[in-house]
Order: C-alpha cells, then sequence, then structure tokens
C-alpha cells in the first residue's frame, strides 16, 4: 500500500467515508466551479471540468447542482472567492504530506488544517519543504478486464503517455500535465474506460512504514485530514509493506 499513488490506493476507503459524511458532494461541487472558473463552462473544451462533472454524476450529484456549480465558476451566478492552496507538512514516521485544500477563507483552514496535523502526530513545513520529493504527473486511470496492455502501451505513447502500470482494476496510465486532456480524448476516442483523470503530486521516493502502529497512525492522519470540508486531496511518499498492510486488515 502506497501513498504516491493516491487515487489508486485509498480512493475506495475515501468514497465510503465521504459517502458517511456527507460532504462528497460539496468537494465535487467546489472542483467544479474551480474547473468552470480556470477553463470555461463548456466540458468539450475544458476537460477537467468534464473529468470534475463525471465524477460528480457517479456519485448522483443532481443535475441542477452541476449546473448551478458551472454557473458559479464562470461568473453568471456572481463572482466565486475560492482559493486552491497546498499545505506541505510531514507526518509519522518522517513521511511527507501535500494537502490540497479548496477554501473561501484560508484564515479559518489554515489554523484547522494546522491542529489537525499536530493532533495526529504530524507538524505543517515551510513553503516548499517537502514539495521537491514529488513530481506533477497526470495521473489517468484505465478500467477493465482482460485490456490489452500492448494495445493499451501503443495508443499512450502515441499522445503523450511516459509510463504505465497495471493495478487491479486495470491500468494507470501517467503523463506529463500538459499532455493530460489530450492523452485523456485519445483513450476515450478508442473506447477504453477511464475511471479518473487528474493532475497529482506524485512522490520520488516512496517511504517504507516499520510498524503496524506508525501506520495505523499514518493512515489515521490521513483520514482526518481527508475528513476536513476544505480538502480536496491528500499526497504522501508512505509505502506499507504488504505484511504490515495484513496485519491492518485483520
Amino acid at each position: 500500500m502506497s501513498g504516491h499513488s493516491k487515487w489508486a490506493n485509498i480512493k475506495h476507503r475515501k468514497a465510503a467515508q465521504d459517502a458517511k459524511r456527507g460532504n462528497l458532494f460539496q468537494k465535487l461541487v467546489r472542483a467544479i466551479i474551480i474547473a468552470a472558473k480556470e477553463g470555461g463552462g463548456d466540458p468539450a473544451m475544458n476537460m477537467r471540468l468534464k473529468t470534475a462533472i463525471e465524477r460528480a454524476k457517479a456519485v448522483s450529484v443532481p443535475m441542477d447542482n452541476i449546473t448551478r456549480a458551472i454557473k458559479r465558476g464562470t461568473g453568471e451566478l456572481g463572482d466565486v472567492s475560492y482559493d486552491e492552496l497546498t499545505y506541505e507538512a510531514y507526518g509519522p514516521g518522517g513521511i511527507a504530506v501535500l494537502v490540497n485544500v479548496m477554501t473561501d477563507n484560508r484564515n479559518r483552514t489554515t489554523p484547522e488544517i494546522r491542529a489537525l496535523l499536530t493532533r495526529n502526530g504530524g507538524q505543517m513545513g515551510e513553503s516548499g519543504s517537502v514539495a521537491w520529493m514529488f513530481d506533477r504527473k497526470g495521473v489517468i486511470e484505465v478500467k477493465g478486464e482482460n485490456l490489452s496492455e500492448d494495445d493499451l502501451m501503443t495508443c499512450g505513447l502515441d499522445n503523450g503517455m511516459s509510463d504505465m502500470e497495471k493495478n487491479d482494476s486495470g491500468f494507470t496510465v501517467y503523463c506529463e500535465p500538459a499532455d493530460l486532456d489530450g492523452l485523456q480524448k485519445a483513450l476515450e476516442d478508442n473506447k477504453y474506460n477511464i475511471e479518473n483523470a487528474e493532475v497529482q503530486m506524485i512522490a520520488k521516493t516512496p517511504v517504507g512504514i516499520a510498524d503496524v502502529e506508525t501506520a495505523r497512525k499514518v493512515l489515521r492522519l490521513i483520514d482526518t485530514l481527508e475528513e476536513h470540508d476544505d480538502v480536496q486531496n491528500v499526497y504522501s511518499n508512505f509505502d506499507i509493506p504488504d505484511e504490515i498492510a495484513s496485519e491492518l486488515d485483520e
């Protein structure tokens, strides 16, 4: 279980928790607002918006909410004051953590994130203290059984893919952020089922977790941060060996 591929490794746990918390709709709506604000309200011309809408639809966010979010982002319903911020931090076992938030009040959010870190064995870092440990990459999750690795690789390499790896539900495809939209479109045009496509922070060198107790503390910190209403993504460089992951499952 690695922290460097956040979506692939903790999406199911996160989705279950978000459903219980009832804040998933709010996070997805914010993502739509920001995407529309930055790239316009036409999903055909704005792949980030297209992906945000598809993720919202996948968990049954009402179309009225989606439409309203797009209009808020484009300014049709008044100006939007959400800011995107990234906090850099350290966690249990010396892991690095990046916390991406969307907030309408950074003076409220910053001390709240700092307090969550402190209460769960972490601490806020200075700007630039851990960001250098990550690469910014486009990440596309291609879902499907019995996919031809060769065919997917050929399509990917022709359209900007830099790497790919197999996962439990299909393949994870990597590219430079600037190539994400084009690669996603090419894969969709070739009838591949795209489960998720977004820019992520990928750890350069994962940090191994040595014992079960530290693993529990790490996962508790990640969970707690993700429970915050303003937090959109949490990235980390932890790596939990299979034998320790098995003990956690038990």
